[in-house]
């Protein structure tokens, strides 16, 4: 069992930057992939960016490809999300979310995560 809870969201103005932080419960979390994931008004829940359990191996969403970063450390159980250059179409709420899962590979479907947090929200003004 993984439990997640995210925080650093807020209000900024494009152009500005944000970290968020998930933290993880349980001695298991240096033995899952990560992922953020964000959900705007009326729209479906979105792949951010993932990370395998060592963090040698990240993706990101082309929306966000060289504005954000995905980072770990396990010592700590934290996952994080920094976010630069944002714009208003950032708006959303972010979720971590967890996949029992000890290899190299990290995952972009919502799909494929077992355990979710219950996210941070995120507003960007123009």
């Amino acid at each position: 069992q993984v439990q997640l809870v995210e925080s650093g969201g807020g209000l900024v103005q494009a152009g500005g930057s944000l970290r968020l932080s998930c933290d993880g419960s349980g001695r298991t979390f240096s033995n899952v992939a990560m992922g953020w994931f964000r959900q705007a008004p009326g729209k479906e829940r979105e792949y951010v960016a993932a990370i395998n359990y060592s963090g040698a191996a990240t993706g990101y969403a082309d929306s966000v490809k060289g504005r954000f970063t995905i980072s770990r450390d396990n010592a700590k159980n934290t996952v994080y999300l920094q976010m630069n250059k944002l714009k208003p179409e950032d708006t959303a709420v972010y979720y971590c979310a967890a996949k029992m899962y000890k290899g190299s590979l990290y995952y972009t479907d919502v799909g494929a995560y077992n355990y979710w947090g219950q996210g941070t929200q995120v507003t960007i003004s123009s």
